[in-house]
């Protein structure tokens, strides 16, 4: 038996408050919520991360992502919502399952949820953009 608590809701072994569920995924409420409607999506088959999706995985799952999204949205009209995926633990990943929030905004003063976002456009200059760009596609294949 595993002992991936998301493995353990996917499977039913630990209850959850399931928004949707398919054979591919399930969303359910976040336990320890930012806001009101704070839903995680997940693959019911183990996957850590991003990296390690094919991407048949990755179109199930996130073709849900605007059904989930659009619910939320109809449920309690936010002013806005945040998807937010952590991968790693520089990237303050703590379940070792990927997962997907979603986090509907009220009032970004005071809803709970906040992202510090320094732009460093001074060491980006269009040049070495495109130079990013290429080498980024050369790994696409394109």
């Amino acid at each position: 038996m595993t002992e991936c608590i998301f493995c353990k809701i996917a499977d039913g072994t630990i209850p959850s408050a399931k928004v949707y569920e398919d054979d591919n995924v399930l969303a359910f409420m976040d336990i320890m919520p930012t806001t009101k409607g704070h839903v995680l999506l997940i693959p019911k088959v183990h996957r850590e991360n991003i990296y390690e999706f094919s991407e048949e995985e990755a179109a199930n799952l996130f073709s849900v992502a605007p059904k989930i999204a659009n619910a939320l949205k109809a449920e309690f009209e936010p002013a806005g919502m945040n998807l937010l995926n952590n991968t790693g633990s520089a990237a303050s990943q703590s379940v070792y399952h990927f997962h997907l929030h979603f986090i509907p905004r009220y009032d970004r003063q005071t809803d709970g949820f906040g992202l510090k976002w320094e732009t460093k456009e001074q060491d980006y200059p269009p040049e070495r953009l495109q130079e990013i760009a290429g080498d980024i596609a050369a790994r696409l294949g394109k």
